[in-house]
């Protein structure tokens, strides 16, 4: 008896079921690998690990680490401003190679444009006192990169006359590796600049 043949489109019918299955299934395999591969990469940019005494890994969120950031920021300026403006002649050099530590080449040509001018050889002559009185910092952020304005007001001691100054400085923050004690917050001062420089009066202190 012969075998009947079998109807020529329900043969194509039936394959092109299958291949319409087969890739279906493909996309879904693909697009399932290419949300583990994304959620993977998204939580290692979002953690780092430390290892703990025992061997265990211990995740570190970055979150919070950037949530710390603007703490770190501003405790970076605040002891850069103070090495480098609150200086006599008995700790300047100490406190200015402090500082040095805190910034790149800009902060290092200020300094030497400084010494050039002889800020620091009449520090020592007049046996000055440069202090600081306070240190207020403004950060912010654009696509990723951090600008301050920093306002230092510091007076200088001239023995029986008192001035007092009010400096306007800006720059950029980078992120550096922690280097304690030379850079304790692991931040690095870059485009350093003093913009204004002003005597202050009892009265604008007063206010």
């Amino acid at each position: 008896m012969k075998t009947p043949y079998k109807n020529i489109y329900n043969v194509l019918k039936i394959n092109r079921l299958i291949v319409l299955a087969v890739v279906i299934c493909a996309l879904a395999t693909s697009t399932f690998s290419v949300w583990m591969v994304f959620t993977t990469n998204k939580n290692a940019m979002n953690s780092a690990f430390a290892i703990n005494t025992d061997g265990s890994i211990i995740p570190l969120k970055l979150v919070s680490q950037k949530e710390n950031f603007m703490v770190e920021a501003l405790a970076h300026l605040e002891l850069f401003h103070n090495y480098f403006y609150n200086i006599d002649a008995s700790n300047y050099e100490k406190n200015l190679e402090k500082a040095l530590w805190l910034g790149n080449s800009s902060v290092d040509n200020l300094y030497r444009q400084k010494k050039a001018d002889g800020v620091y050889n009449r520090l020592l002559q007049y046996s000055l006192v440069q202090k600081v009185l306070s240190i207020d910092s403004q950060i912010t952020e654009n696509n990723g990169s951090y600008g301050f304005t920093t306002t230092t007001i510091f007076e200088i001691n001239r023995g029986s006359i008192i001035d007092t100054y009010e400096l306007l400085s800006t720059g950029n923050l980078i992120m550096v590796y922690r280097n304690f004690p030379n850079n304790p917050h692991g931040l690095l001062i870059t485009n350093y600049f003093e913009n204004t420089l002003k005597k202050l009066n009892d009265e604008s202190r007063k206010e």
